[in-house]
């Protein structure tokens, strides 16, 4: 048997917690991409996919706290920063802006 596939305990601990931050990725990409209306979904959906991965563990609770809020909310929020205003709650500000840069610079793209 080669060390590959040994399951030492050390390794077993660490296996689980990659494991369940995976799981935890994958998680909030799918509730990044299924939002209560279509524009979140193209918003959230390619930011996720896009960034998540790179996110510091406190930036992946605000950003799972981000996702409790209403879309009805997090849509001009999000969409209002286009033009320079910073509505929301402060605690997401930066969190915003990162979402909306990030759309903005999916948009300048594709035209």
């Amino acid at each position: 048997m080669t060390l590959d596939h040994m399951r030492l305990p050390g390794n077993r601990q660490a296996g689980g917690k990659m494991e369940e931050h995976e799981e935890r990725l994958r998680k909030l990409r799918m509730r990044s991409w299924r939002r209560g209306i279509k524009e979140m979904d193209l918003i959230l959906g390619p930011f996720s996919d896009s960034e998540i991965e790179a996110m510091s563990p406190a930036d992946l609770d605000l950003y799972e706290v981000l996702l409790n809020e209403n879309d009805q909310d997090l849509y001009p929020w999000i969409t209002a920063r286009f033009s320079g205003n910073h509505p929301g709650p402060e605690q997401f500000s930066a969190l915003l802006d990162r979402v909306a840069d990030f759309a903005r610079d999916r948009l300048a793209k594709k035209n």
